[in-house]
């Protein structure tokens, strides 16, 4: 499996344990999309520095890694999945 795919599998995992961790929906994607943020612009810094890949071809992955989830979570909050409880 790739390491995108991986990545893209830890963002939405994320997504599902904060969901159900924390009762205010729109509270929860606030915190996913911060944290992820961060997840994505540290995957892109090990990519760059330390994998040798050059700064425009990891920020295309970088997008796809941070966008894919997030708008996932904002779907799911704009939509009304609301976590249980």
């Amino acid at each position: 499996m790739s390491h995108t795919a991986v990545m893209l599998f830890a963002g939405i995992a994320l997504l599902v344990a904060l969901r159900l961790l924390v009762r205010d929906a729109a509270r929860a994607t606030r915190i996913f999309l911060w944290l992820w943020l961060a997840v994505a612009i540290g995957n892109l810094l090990v990519g760059v520095l330390h994998a040798g890949y050059g700064w425009l071809e990891e920020a295309g992955i970088a997008l796809i890694v941070f966008g894919v989830p997030a708008a996932i979570a904002i779907a799911a909050r704009r939509f009304g999945a609301s976590s249980p409880g």
